[in-house]
């Protein structure tokens, strides 16, 4: 099962390229935002987050929502924060 799960902006390290670093649980990568142009993010900002994309910008509300739902998901949820952890991009 394919989940998104919340992601909280920590820098766009490059505007040009579209990548961030977000923070999901912990574990901080850099993500493309490119799916996402047209909508400025600033440290703090939070997105859904799935394998190295980021799909949509949500709010701090929202944010909380989704990821206790996916936490109840149980593996399912540890499968795509493993998913998370294991990509980068280069």
């Amino acid at each position: 099962m394919c989940l998104g799960i919340p992601g909280q902006v920590v820098e766009v390290t490059d505007e040009a390229g579209r990548l961030a670093k977000v923070d999901v649980n912990g574990v901080q990568r850099i993500i493309s935002i490119r799916l996402l142009d047209g909508q400025p993010l600033e440290p703090g900002d939070w997105v859904l987050v799935h394998v190295g994309f980021a799909m949509a910008r949500i709010d701090q509300h929202e944010a909380d929502l989704t990821l206790a739902a996916v936490k109840q998901m149980g593996q399912s949820y540890y499968d795509e924060v493993e998913a998370f952890n294991s990509t980068a991009i280069v």
